[in-house]
């Protein structure tokens, strides 16, 4: 690519879902002149997200519901999901700023609401907009963290357009259907900016087509992943044709937040192979193109390998109540965690099978709690577990034998629990094709300094959200990406706008 410069700006932040926009929030507001890049129109995986900031030690949503939480309780559980992926001192400080950053998304323009759901399920109603959205009751712990932004339906996209409003009235610039392709170096290897390609004086015609054909290959492609890819393919014609170089220099520092790689295949064979079959949840973005472009400099990364697979067994509530089984007849999980533990427990079960057994009562309650207990989305889903991905038996035996499972296996874990006949086992393994398909995301990225987000190795480089290891890079639970997104991303945003030449970058 040759060429003078065409835009300058102190901070360039790639990728424009929440960690780019409270990025380019934080970097805005110390003073720097901030360029966002987009490939796309902005919102990333953010605006088709359930919308779910996992939060608490006091919020004002726990407050005035009448839970009581400190910051202490809340590293206690989440150390039980993070592991050693951060550091003890970088969850501490998570957990302590936990409550001051709904309140500061709340000054941002996000609604929340303080209506607390009486029961457990992987996502509240319009009726409740504050739950139990991790495995906090497995582990003894009773206060509720996932805070759902106020909005009908799936709350994402009003997070996203909260925080892109935002970030515009602080002065960010934002260019959207710009692909950055490289970063660009000086002679002591440190980032000086983007080389991108654009569609920003493509004809309209073009922009339009980009813009509705992307749209459609999220959705519905998300559920029809084989239309979601036809239609990227003509998504990337249009770039490839119509796209002209534009060069981007970033004065104090640039931020990768684009997204993790569930969207490409060639990375999810060398790290992640056992995932396969799962429903990819996230856009066309998540190609791992914000990892790759960090390698290329020189950065490193971490946990790669893990991915967050989902099966929830619940709404409804009384769904819990079953008894959660592999092939042999065991039992495979504490039925009440959140449904990625779950889903990895069946993924290391034999064959990634596992079926729920439930009694005549339990599944009565069930269906009661069908059409009270869950949104479109979630009532299709439990339409199909109750009728077609089910069979049913008289028996313990009989229902073994029908579902393939060892009956004595069954037998013996079950013992005298159950309740009346007759009996249904639900499939609900991880790779049955016939049943709802598991979402999953991948959790690991470039390796980043825990105190100012720079990515180690290379300087005026900062990442956040999935293009970082974070504090949900171990394992998820609902809420905890865009929690993450919300605070690596304002690290970074503050810590490059302050990281040129000859300055401190914490």
């Amino acid at each position: 690519m040759t060429g003078s410069w065409e835009e300058t700006a102190d901070v360039v932040v790639v990728g424009f879902g929440a960690a780019g926009a409270c990025a380019a929030v934080e970097a805005a507001e110390a003073g720097a002149r901030v360029l966002v890049l987009d490939r796309f129109g902005g919102g990333g995986a953010t605006a088709i997200s359930g919308g779910v900031v996992y939060a608490g030690g006091g919020t004002r949503q726990q407050r005035a519901a009448g839970v009581t939480d400190t910051p202490r309780e809340m590293a206690d559980y989440l150390r039980e999901e993070v592991g050693d992926t951060v550091s003890a001192g970088t969850l501490r400080r998570f957990c302590e700023q936990s409550a001051a950053m709904i309140d500061w998304l709340a000054g941002l323009g996000v609604p929340f609401d303080a209506r607390s759901c009486p029961y457990k399920t992987s996502y509240p109603t319009n009726r409740h907009y504050l739950y139990f959205s991790g495995s906090e009751l497995a582990f003894g712990q009773s206060a509720p963290r996932g805070h759902r932004v106020l909005a009908r339906g799936t709350s994402g996209r009003t997070l996203y357009t909260r925080l892109a409003a935002a970030a515009r009235d602080r002065g960010a610039v934002v260019l959207t259907q710009t692909r950055a392709e490289r970063l660009l170096a000086d002679a002591d290897g440190r980032v000086t900016g983007v080389e991108c390609r654009t569609l920003r004086d493509a004809p309209g015609w073009a922009r339009l087509g980009h813009r509705v054909l992307h749209r459609w290959s999220v959705k519905p492609g998300l559920y029809l992943p084989g239309l979601g890819r036809a239609l990227h393919r003509r998504v990337a014609w249009l770039e490839r044709r119509y796209g002209r170089p534009l060069r981007v220099s970033a004065g104090s520092g640039t931020v990768l937040c684009a997204g993790g790689f569930v969207f490409d295949r060639e990375m999810m064979r060398e790290h992640a192979p056992e995932y396969r079959g799962g429903l990819r949840l996230g856009t066309p973005g998540d190609d791992g193109s914000g990892i790759r472009l960090g390698v290329a400099a020189g950065a490193s990364t971490a946990h790669l390998d893990r991915v967050s697979i989902w099966r929830f067994l619940s709404p409804p509530s009384a769904m819990l109540d079953g008894l959660l089984v592999d092939r042999d007849g065991r039992r495979v999980c504490d039925e009440t965690r959140y449904g990625a533990a779950v889903g990895e427990a069946i993924l290391r079960s034999p064959e990634a099978r596992a079926w729920l057994l439930l009694d005549a009562a339990v599944l009565a309650r069930c269906r009661r709690q069908l059409w009270t207990q869950t949104l479109w989305f979630q009532r299709w889903q439990v339409l199909w577990l109750l009728t077609f991905g089910r069979v049913t038996g008289a028996t313990l035996e009989a229902v073994a034998r029908r579902a393939g499972v060892d009956p004595a296996g069954l037998a013996a874990t079950a013992g005298a629990a159950t309740g009346p006949p007759p009996y249904s086992m639900i499939d609900v393994s991880v790779r049955n094709r016939t049943a709802v398909p598991a979402p999953m995301l991948t959790l690991g990225g470039l390796r980043v300094d825990e105190e100012s987000g720079r990515v180690l190795g290379v300087p005026g480089l900062y990442a956040a959200g999935r293009t970082a290891v974070g504090i949900c890079s171990r394992s998820y639970v609902s809420g905890l990406s865009l929690a993450d997104c919300v605070f690596s991303g304002r690290r970074a945003g503050r810590s490059a706008a302050v990281g040129g030449p000859g300055r401190s970058a914490c």
